[in-house]
């Protein structure tokens, strides 16, 4: 399979999905009048807000400044947390006792509901930027460090004993052989931690750091400010799909190179 149809294989649904979103919001207003005009907005009155109405400039830089804290603090939250789930889930493949001392604890954290987690975050690393990347990484982690014990352990285990035959330690293993097998695996995880890392990301400015567009949506709620509102939404989702999307074509631009099929 060429790489563009691979490319165009995983984009096609992404169109139709937020072709998709755009009829279901139409059906969702017109099913629930009692919403009304002033609460519930139409793509039409989003685009008009953002675009070509009077006041388009000033909404979009106010937006897109609340845009760029939430982007950067997801971007960090994401590194973080796919660094240590990587860094964990090689350690828990190479190291058995590892695995059984630590991932019950992983398991038991996995289970608290993140708003419940978010009160003691922001007490140990306070309300700034450490604390929102912590928050966002504790999303991307888990799913990730799942996903990528699960890749590392697809690996042959032919190929596993040949690399031990010849005197190839765990580690050699890990990285000649798991490694490279785990890569659809990865990229899986990274795919599904990127939206993870944004919502993190929200959700700390909202509780924790009062910046960014997690803050900024929780204030418009009673300032009456629903045009910015459903417009910070719909930004948000469309970034969210938008690297989502890099992240896919970075993957079969990767497995491609590597003769690896995704399904």
């Amino acid at each position: 399979m060429s790489i563009l149809r691979r490319i165009t294989k995983f984009l096609f649904p992404l169109v139709i999905s937020l072709i998709l979103m755009v009829v279901i919001w139409y059906a969702f207003l017109a099913f629930f009048p009692q919403v009304g005009p002033r609460v519930g907005k139409t793509p039409a009155d989003v685009w008009d807000y953002l675009v070509t109405g009077s006041n388009a400039a000033a909404a979009r830089s106010a937006i897109f400044s609340d845009l760029r804290i939430t982007l950067r603090d997801a971007a960090t939250g994401f590194g973080a947390g796919m660094l240590a789930a990587l860094v964990a889930a090689a350690l828990f493949v190479t190291l058995p006792p590892v695995e059984q001392t630590f991932m019950p604890v992983a398991m038991l954290l996995r289970s608290v509901p993140l708003v419940a987690l978010t009160p003691i975050v922001v007490l140990i690393f306070g309300r700034g930027v450490l604390g929102v990347t912590v928050l966002a990484a504790i999303v991307v982690f888990f799913p990730a460090l799942v996903m990528i014990i699960t890749g590392l352990r697809s690996a042959s285990a032919q190929a596993m004993e040949l690399v031990a035959a010849y005197g190839g330690s765990r580690w050699k293993r890990l990285r000649m052989v798991a490694v490279p097998a785990a890569l659809p695996s990865v990229f899986a995880a990274a795919r599904i931690s990127v939206p993870g890392a944004l919502i993190g990301a929200l959700l700390g400015e909202w509780l924790g750091s009062g910046t960014g567009l997690g803050a900024s949506l929780i204030r418009d709620i009673p300032i009456f400010q629903y045009n910015q509102l459903w417009a910070s939404i719909v930004l948000v989702t469309i970034v969210s799909v938008l690297l989502y999307a890099i992240v896919g074509v970075i993957e079969n631009l990767v497995l491609a190179r590597f003769g690896s099929e995704t399904g």
